[in-house]
């Protein structure tokens, strides 16, 4: 129980404060909706299997004693989030778009929404040494695979549960029309946030 609180707590302070998850769950629900929001939601918690799996299986600690492997992943990550703010800045200022309509009316596919979700949060460096840490210095080695493997559906099901509730909040009218109306304004700070992201994991992750 001890154990599992720590997880708990770590876990909560990790995904309550604002990152690459916050930003492309915020632009979805925004964008497309409650259900949008709740499909990248959905997307995002599933990448914590990803990452569960690999610190299972060792690979984390590979990942974090080869340099030039972990760099790989970083600069993935990087050019995947600055794709995200390029294709948000490009939707704010292309030739046909109303000043102030930005994605208002855009529809977003389940499945593209998920794979968003599941690409940034599989992809986050940040997320892999948060993983490490977790495996290495507050599971335990004699851990039975059975209970790490509950402590991954938990973080997996928190992770969903966190921005799911965001979602929801973020796509009711009020909220959603308010960030809308501003239309091409919201697109192009969403894509320089995303732009930003992408720079700190360059230089910092």
């Amino acid at each position: 129980m001890e154990q599992f609180l720590t997880i708990a707590i770590a876990h909560l302070l990790a995904v309550a404060s604002p990152g690459p998850d916050f930003a492309v769950v915020l632009k979805q629900s925004v964008n497309g909706g409650t259900r949008a929001g709740v499909w990248t939601s959905a997307g995002v918690g599933s990448g914590i299997f990803l990452h569960v799996a690999y610190c299972v299986l060792g690979v984390a600690l590979l990942l974090a004693r080869v340099d030039w492997l972990f760099d790989l992943v970083k600069w993935i990550a990087a050019a995947y989030l600055a794709w995200l703010g390029a294709q948000a800045l490009h939707s704010a200022w292309r030739p046909d778009a109303a000043p102030e309509a930005g994605n208002s009316g855009a529809v977003l596919a389940p499945g593209r929404a998920f794979a968003t979700g599941f690409l940034t949060n599989g992809l986050n460096p940040k997320a892999t040494l948060f993983f490490l840490a977790l495996w290495t210095v507050v599971i335990s080695p004699e851990t039975p695979l059975r209970v790490q493997m509950l402590y991954g559906a938990y973080l997996a099901l928190a992770t969903f549960a966190w921005f799911a509730l965001l979602s929801r909040l973020l796509g009711q009218q009020g909220v959603r029309g308010f960030l809308l109306r501003s239309g091409r304004w919201f697109e192009t700070g969403m894509g320089a946030v995303l732009l930003l992201l992408a720079a700190q994991i360059v230089l910092t992750g």
